[in-house]
């Protein structure tokens, strides 16, 4: 924490007045994201240990800017401490943006629209500005080649397929993951490969796209980032709206090279199936392996995808081991028991206010939690504020700075977490979170919104929302 202390010291000439640990952002990296404010500046501190990644993260993000790509301008840096200092974009992932703009399979014009931006940027990642990208400081490997599937094929076997208790044959599997591994390297793989191109990994500022997370690039196939995006398990993007975007893409890519559809499509699907297996072999090591249960949500919708291909899509090539793993993945009770018990649990989330009653709870369970937030700095005091709401960005960005509300914040999140994971254990189908304060239109409004966007995309909840003093209000 010092040395992005000083670094945000040494580049703004401003003391740090709030260093916030951001949560929920190290998913399976490692990083410490830290973001960092000083008057009205803020900046986005990271701490990573490997220098090889954070060269390759510094350098492409340096080229990237030169060819005008959204991403994060780099402030200062300190390679012998693993840190550097970067421009903050804010809290809004595409992801937490399609949550907010979707009911069940509908989703709304905000989020398609914010999808089709994303998707009209990608190729210059891709064409543009991988044509002079300096590929020697790619990390851990310079291209998406043999090896390099390698890794991810036995990343699925061994810490999915194995650690789930999936009976395989190995050398029958072995024999389908060369055949794969052939017909993915037939693809024209001269482009930037992105690597980890999903929702997570862009910010929504302003309505527009900016990328973070590409430290990982190579070299490779341009079929590799659009299914990245488009088959993110979590995001549970409808295939309408897949083949949409995909459409879409290919015209924008048409763009910048001279595009043979035809011969995009042959290896496209292959490299769907590819990105899926990695992204299992993830889950299974961060869940099976590192007993971190979340990431194991994403597992039934990684089945999903899988169960989709294989009754709309029909590969050049046969795998047929690959595919009778995939039968004993869709028939395991393990892996089923991920999604059911999640299924149906409803998290209903209260702001009001003390002088008026609490919410009633109308599921019959009792009332659920009662969080009291009139211990933390009231923004309603403050005559700038008096107007606004717990959802406007001046009254966030106060209690943002509030190290008390980060620390109130975090507690209930822990309980309301721990809750979550017993009920979808035992069954249960409701679940009621309530916060007050005094006027119920500032704390606590804020609150049952952080809230709500950390639960959602959690497999198996809906999060439902209800602020009931500014329903009163008309707002």
């Amino acid at each position: 924490m010092d040395i992005l202390k000083r670094l945000f010291e040494q580049h703004f000439q401003l003391a740090v007045e709030n260093a916030q640990p951001l949560q929920g952002q190290l998913g399976g990296s490692g990083r410490a994201i830290v973001r960092l404010t000083g008057g009205e500046l803020s900046a986005i501190g990271i701490v990573y240990p490997v220098r090889e990644e954070n060269v390759a993260f510094l350098e492409f993000s340096r080229h990237f800017r030169r060819h005008g790509l959204p991403v994060p301008e780099i402030y200062a840096e300190d390679l012998s401490q693993g840190a550097y200092l970067e421009e903050d974009l804010g809290d809004t992932t595409l992801f937490e943006f399609l949550g907010e703009n979707r009911t069940g399979e509908a989703i709304a014009s905000p989020a398609v629209e914010a999808y089709r931006k994303v998707v009209a940027v990608l190729p210059r990642f891709q064409v543009e500005a991988g044509r002079d990208l300096n590929y020697k400081v790619c990390y851990p490997r310079d291209k998406f080649d043999r090896q390099s599937i390698a890794w991810d094929l036995n990343y699925f076997k061994y810490y999915f397929l194995r650690l789930a208790g999936l009976p395989f044959n190995e050398q029958a599997l072995e024999h389908d993951f060369g055949r794969l591994t052939k017909f993915l390297l037939g693809a024209n793989h001269d482009y930037f490969l992105y690597r980890d191109f999903q929702s997570r990994n862009v910010m929504l500022r302003g309505g527009e796209p900016f990328f973070l997370d590409y430290q990982g690039g190579r070299k490779g196939a341009l079929q590799y980032d659009i299914a990245s995006l488009l088959y993110d398990g979590k995001a549970d993007l409808p295939p309408e709206l897949r083949q949409e975007l995909l459409d879409y893409y290919l015209d924008c890519l048409a763009g910048c090279i001279e595009l043979d559809r035809e011969a995009f499509m042959e290896h496209y699907y292959a490299y769907v199936y590819v990105r899926i297996l990695q992204a299992l072999g993830a889950y299974g090591f961060r869940g099976f392996y590192e007993r971190k249960a979340h990431f194991l949500q994403s597992v039934p919708y990684a089945l999903k995808n899988l169960r989709w291909l294989a009754e709309n899509v029909k590969l050049p090539i046969a795998l047929p081991a690959l595919m009778d793993a995939f039968q004993g993945m869709s028939q395991s009770e393990k892996l089923l028991s991920l999604a059911s018990p999640a299924a149906g649990l409803t998290v209903r989330i209260f702001s009001f206010s003390f002088h008026r009653e609490m919410p009633t709870d109308e599921s019959g369970n009792g009332g659920g939690f009662v969080f009291d937030a009139r211990s933390l700095p009231n923004p309603g005091r403050e005559e700038q504020f008096r107007l606004l709401t717990g959802k406007d960005a001046a009254v966030i960005d106060y209690l943002n700075q509030q190290e008390s509300v980060h620390q109130f914040l975090a507690s209930a999140l822990s309980l309301v977490d721990a809750s979550v994971s017993r009920y979808q254990r035992c069954g249960f189908n409701s679940l009621m979170v309530s916060f007050g304060c005094t006027g119920g239109q500032h704390r606590s409004v804020y609150l049952a919104e952080q809230l709500a966007k950390h639960l959602r995309g959690n497999s198996g909840v809906e999060v439902t929302v209800r602020h009931v003093e500014l329903e009163k209000m008309g707002r």
